[in-house]
């Protein structure tokens, strides 16, 4: 199947990721990160605000008590998306500037779950880290390369991830109450070719969409097969998260990437931010409760 890619912002990031719908507010969260931005795109109206940080944001998320929270290289932080300033909540691996914070979500208790990753991307010194709501950081596995790509299943008791360079979907056994994981395994095995996944999302059918770095495409599988069974291709090759927005969850939107690319001759839309219809819809994401 053939599917329509409309180009919605030409915004040229360098490393456009982690969107996220706010459904309070209707707008869609999404940071370029190597240029410490946080933008907030209306589909209403068409406007991409944007708000630069001090630091690189690895992800966002919507906050329940009002505007957001960001994982910034070294810390957890309150966003306010008026003014941009910014409340400390939690440390993380201030002891080792050689990791950042990257991809994140929040499970369906409004737990933060981010991991961190090597800012050379050459070891497992990454840990996958959850902000509780009373502001405490639990380490939660380590050995992590590339952190990326986290969603739930649409009953809670599976948790999906993507650490990149492992070429895996793998799924944990989800408990909702403690939060706690259990029985990782691999659901889906990615052929190389085609190319390193990076983020991720669900939609209401149980299905994974992941944005392919590298591979020109945004794919769909089947964690209860590990088979591909949609793919919608893109005019740019770098392609690194998706997630369902719109009021009825029925947009898919991508975002990518300029980092990497050697000729924009070839790919001009490079870090744009595009939309979908994928003929499915995804589900209300989790604000961070905290």
């Amino acid at each position: 199947m053939a599917y329509d890619v409309e180009l919605v912002l030409d915004a040229k990031a360098r490393l456009g990721e982690g969107p996220i719908w706010d459904h309070v507010n209707n707008v869609l969260l999404w940071v370029n990160i190597l240029e410490n931005e946080v933008h907030i795109y209306d589909p209403a109206t068409g406007n991409d605000r944007h708000l630069v940080l001090p630091a690189m944001p690895g992800t966002i998320v919507p906050r329940a008590c009002g505007g957001a929270v960001v994982a910034l290289p070294d810390q957890f932080a309150a966003l306010d998306l008026d003014t941009g300033a910014l409340t400390k909540l939690a440390d993380v691996e201030v002891d080792n500037p050689a990791n950042r914070c990257n991809d994140g979500k929040c499970d369906p208790q409004g737990r933060l779950w981010t991991g961190t990753m090597p800012i050379s991307e050459d070891s497992t010194s990454g840990t996958m880290y959850r902000l509780d709501p009373d502001h405490s950081v639990r380490p939660m596995f380590d050995e992590v390369t590339i952190s990326n790509g986290l969603c739930w299943s649409p009953d809670q008791s599976t948790m999906y991830y993507i650490d990149t360079p492992t070429f895996n979907i793998d799924a944990f056994d989800f408990d909702p109450g403690s939060g706690s994981l259990s029985n990782r395994r691999t659901v889906v095995k990615i052929p190389e070719e085609s190319a390193w996944p990076d983020g991720m999302t669900i939609d209401v059918e149980g299905k994974l969409w992941v944005g392919h770095w590298g591979g020109w495409h945004c794919c769909r599988y089947d964690p209860e097969t590990g088979e591909r069974i949609a793919r919608v291709e893109m005019p740019c090759s770098n392609v690194t998260a998706c997630a369902f927005g719109d009021p009825d969850f029925s947009t898919l939107y991508i975002t990518t990437a300029r980092e990497r690319v050697e000729d924009f001759d070839e790919q001009p839309l490079a870090g744009g931010l595009f939309k979908v219809d994928v003929g499915v819809a995804g589900s209300e994401q989790h604000a961070y409760a905290g």
